[in-house]
């Protein structure tokens, strides 16, 4: 399964407590894949180390790195056409929306409200709650 993580559900998942670990193990064991693009990288980049570190930023660089190599499930997908999706606050959303189309991700992790304008544009990618993804496919792939 791909999914697109939103970076205020990424961020979480490196927190010391964080609220959804089923989706760190998920990740760590293979279970499901990261799709991600070169904008949303940047975004990871500037949010962790304006609200942690740089440190900490190298820390979840690694992880992602170490993750590709061992299990091939954090993948780029820079997409070649933008679809414009998410009206309100374009340019921070769309680029997760334009990446999961691209990767056909199945989901978007996100608690942000405005990508309910995905569920009824016809693409694959949902929006799901953190907790609604782990109750509703994770806990199913166990």
């Amino acid at each position: 399964m791909i999914v697109c993580i939103d970076t205020n559900v990424l961020v979480q998942l490196f927190g010391a407590k964080s609220p959804y670990p089923e989706i760190k193990a998920a990740l760590a064991g293979g279970r499901i894949t990261l799709a991600v693009s070169t904008d949303i990288l940047l975004e990871y980049e500037e949010v962790i180390i304006r609200l942690s570190s740089a440190y900490r930023w190298q820390t979840v660089s690694v992880w992602l790195d170490s993750l590709s190599a061992l299990h091939r499930n954090v993948r780029r997908h820079d997409p070649p056409f933008r679809f414009r999706v998410i009206t309100s606050d374009p340019d921070d959303n769309n680029k997760f929306v334009d990446c999961a189309i691209a990767a056909e991700a199945g989901f978007i992790p996100t608690e942000d409200a405005d990508f309910a304008a995905l569920r009824a544009a016809g693409y694959k990618p949902q929006p799901s709650t953190p907790s609604e993804f782990i109750s509703r496919h994770l806990a199913q792939s166990d």
